[in-house]
């Protein structure tokens, strides 16, 4: 069908031409020619017509599609723009021309006859057919006139085409979608039912800007705009605005947007829109904006650092206590600009961490610590972060909080300190440390299980009761202690003893606390104490030891100053030098005596002073070996082998060390006919080994027999005379030059001691053999 408007206008147009027309009929009237169409010679001298005819004349030219005036022979008279367009012709070569000639792009049987039935009808008439030369679809609406006849032309759709558009209409009115469609120049042409429906307005109320009315007047100037933005630039329009639903009076929110429909050469065709309630979205974004306004009212009143960003990780928000204490606008001065906050030591993990959540969308948590822009100094904060999601899933924003812990964190660390000193405490190898609950020992670390010989076992299965492990003769002590715990909180370190599971004595050295926190418990240290009753003891054989030691030369010095005194009074010199010469034997049993508690005094007191010289190793042990083989006419000292070295140190404290040896080796072998030393040198140090035949060591007692006062029991070695000092000094001296000593025995075979010392190289030759030398 014909665009009524234009159907419209050419009814206009044909209905003024007749009236003219029939003016002209008037005798007299001949015809005159203006713009290439002749009219009658009475227009010109009558004034009333002539803004008539210029309004037809005007009406000719823009008459929307081809217009013909032909005469009663079928001659072009007149024809317009367009009609000069359609047929190629100009406007003098159609004029005079028959028009089934001079437009055969029009020739068609339905317009002959339409043509024939206007005449004999003498109405107006239309047709719509099919141009067998373009083989386009027009529409032609036929008009008689006096002297002739009128038709106007118009290319319209194909029925098919109509009847899809048609189907389309009736999907369109089906669709929930408000839908309307415009012309090229924004003129309203079509709205669906729904779009009907809700402005309740008819399709001649909403065409051209009827529809207006339903904007709500605080949109108008906006839509407008948009709207004629749209239309002259040919871009899609989209616009949200309010429109009024017709029934209720009330407005809503709708998008709506056009999208320009075009033909193959570009050329706008009409305009296709949509309306989109939108009124709940707009709701719900207001709720929003409000939620957001209340968001950040809290994040500005909350102690936190309060912070947001997107999905990507790019910064959105940071509340004023965070800038305030980094003292930078993070928002304005970068992303990545929080990276210079964090202290350089959590970085890595921090931005690895960070990484991590951003990829994966778990719940972020870290510590880390920040510098306060104030202060310059950094301060631990718990940083949280969870992301916010929309209906799909799809993470939107990540919102976070950092809270400042140092304080907690100190705490923490003070704790962990006091838990490792309690840990330590608890792994002591020294102390041994049990729970006691009522008589039940309930815990116990590794050191009291090792040292009462009860294991983890018995300790679960309930077997370990200090009551029953403490021996008869303490057990008064140790409730009256208990007591004391329970009124005092805490008891004064004392003496018992505990009977270990193998039914072996510990003396031990017990304190105890209550613990604060469970009342019914207490904790006990325990210290092994057995290493001080033996010092004791040791500290009581010395002083025994070292009374008959010096008792028995002072005895002897006494008898023989008496028996030479007698000699002397009788005038026996001889007599009398003998006893002196006993004498003599006596003090110097004395003086070594005296000298070593003298040397032990000096050692405990870091006081033990030493000479620096070069001393020959060689010629030092054969001045000792000589010396000694004098002394003993019991065993024979054999020396083999040789250093051919010198060392730094002192001459005589070494010689000391090896009259030592020598003299244990002689002492501990009375049936024994040899002491053997055996020298030997590498490039770095020099080896001398004192090798007896005699009692031999106990492999229990190998590691003491160098501690103070120790000597080896035994029934054999009980009659052996000495203090247990001479192995402690010679140990002393030997460590203090830089070298070792060690000792192998094997009890009725003897022992071998062994010094290692480090060197200086002798300048005297080395000998390539070395004679076995008797001392």
């Amino acid at each position: 069908m014909a665009n009524r408007s234009s159907i419209f206008t050419l009814r206009v147009v044909v209905d003024f031409l007749m009236s003219v027309l029939e003016k002209s009929s008037s005798p007299g009237m001949g015809p005159w020619e203006r713009d290439g169409c002749y009219m009658p010679n009475s227009w010109q001298n009558d004034r009333d017509l002539l803004p008539s005819r210029e309004t037809l004349i005007t009406m000719l030219r823009v008459l929307p599609g081809a217009f013909f005036f032909i005469d009663d022979t079928e001659t072009i008279m007149y024809a317009n723009a367009s009609a000069q367009a359609i047929t190629g012709a100009t406007l003098e070569e159609l004029r005079g021309t028959p028009f089934w000639r001079g437009a055969p792009q029009l020739v068609s049987s339905e317009l002959y006859h339409a043509m024939l039935q206007a005449r004999q009808i003498q109405a107006s008439t239309e047709v719509e057919y099919c141009s067998p030369v373009t083989r386009t679809w027009l529409h032609v609406y036929l008009s008689p006139t006096v002297g002739g006849l009128t038709l106007q032309f118009h290319e319209v759709r194909a029925p098919a085409q109509r009847k899809r558009e048609d189907e389309i209409r009736t999907l369109v009115d089906a669709i929930p979608q408000l839908v309307w469609i415009a012309g090229p120049d924004g003129y309203i042409t079509y709205n669906n039912q729904r779009l009907i429906d809700y402005l309740a307005m008819t399709l001649e109320q909403v065409e051209g800007d009827g529809w207006m009315v339903r904007v709500h007047p605080d949109d108008h100037q906006r839509v407008r705009q948009a709207w004629q933005t749209a239309i002259q630039t040919g871009t899609p329009y989209e616009v949200e605005h309010r429109l009024q639903d017709g029934t209720s009076e009330a407005y809503h929110w709708f998008l709506v947007r056009g999208v320009p429909q075009r033909n193959a050469q570009g050329m706008i065709l009409h305009w296709v829109g949509t309306c989109t309630n939108i009124d709940e979205q707009k709701r719900t974004e207001q709720q929003f904006k409000e939620s957001q306004e209340s968001f950040r009212l809290l994040a500005e009143t909350v102690p936190q650092l309060v912070w947001t960003m997107w999905s990507d990780g790019r910064l959105d928000y940071t509340n004023q206590r965070y800038r305030d204490v980094t003292q930078a606008n993070l928002n304005l001065e970068g992303d990545d600009l929080w990276r210079q906050f964090v202290h350089p030591e959590d970085i890595e993990r921090t931005l690895m961490l960070r990484h991590q959540v951003l990829k994966n969308g778990n719940i972020y948590e870290n510590e880390y610590r920040l510098r306060d822009g104030r202060t310059g100094e950094y301060r631990w904060y718990l940083a949280r972060a969870l992301p916010v999601r929309d209906e799909a899933g799809q993470i939107v924003k990540w919102f976070g909080t950092g809270t400042d812990i140092d304080d907690q964190k100190r705490i923490e660390e003070a704790l962990r300190q006091s838990q490792e000193q309690a840990n330590i405490l608890m792994n002591s190898s020294i102390i041994g440390i049990n729970i006691i609950e009522g008589e039940q020992i309930v815990e116990a670390n590794d050191t009291f299980l090792r040292m009462t010989g009860y294991t983890r076992e018995d300790l679960r299965a309930g077997n370990i009761n200090w009551m029953r492990i403490t021996p008869p003769e303490y057990r008064a002590l140790t409730q009256q202690v208990h007591q004391q715990l329970t009124v005092q909180q805490y008891i004064t370190p004392y003496e018992k003893e505990y009977v270990c599971k193998d039914g072996s004595r510990l003396p031990v050295l017990v304190g105890a606390v209550v613990l604060q926190h469970f009342p019914y418990q207490s904790i006990a240290f325990v210290l092994d104490n057995s290493a001080r009753k033996e010092l004791e003891q040791r500290k009581d054989a010395f002083i025994s030891m070292a009374s008959h030691e010096l008792k028995t030369p002072l005895t002897a010095l006494k008898m023989q100053a008496q028996l030479a005194r007698k000699r002397l009074e009788r005038q026996s010199p001889h007599e009398a030098a003998t006893a002196l010469s006993r004498v003599e034997g006596s003090i110097q049993q004395l003086e070594r005596l005296i000298g070593e508690l003298l040397d032990v005094s000096k050692i405990q007191a870091g006081r033990l002073e030493y000479l620096q010289e070069i001393v020959d190793l060689d010629t030092l042990l054969h001045e000792v070996t000589d010396t000694m083989q004098q002394i003993s006419t019991t065993h024979t000292i054999v020396v083999r082998g040789a250093t051919l070295c010198s060392l730094e140190g002192d001459k005589d404290r070494l010689g000391q060390v090896f009259i030592n040896l020598i003299s244990n080796a002689i002492k501990y072998s009375p049936g024994a006919e040899t002491v053997e030393i055996d020298l030997s040198a590498s490039p770095e140090a020099a080896t001398i080994r004192v090798r007896d035949h005699g009692q031999g060591i106990p492999q229990e007692q190998r590691d003491k027999i160098f501690e103070r006062f120790y000597r080896v029991s035994g029934p054999n070695q009980k009659a052996i005379p000495g203090l247990g000092m001479g192995l402690y000094i010679v140990a002393e001296i030997v460590r203090h030059h830089g070298g070792t000593i060690t000792v192998e025995s094997e009890v009725g075979k003897g022992s071998t001691f062994s010094v290692t010392l480090p060197l200086k190289r002798s300048l005297k030759p080395e000998s390539t053999s070395v004679p076995e030398t008797l001392g």
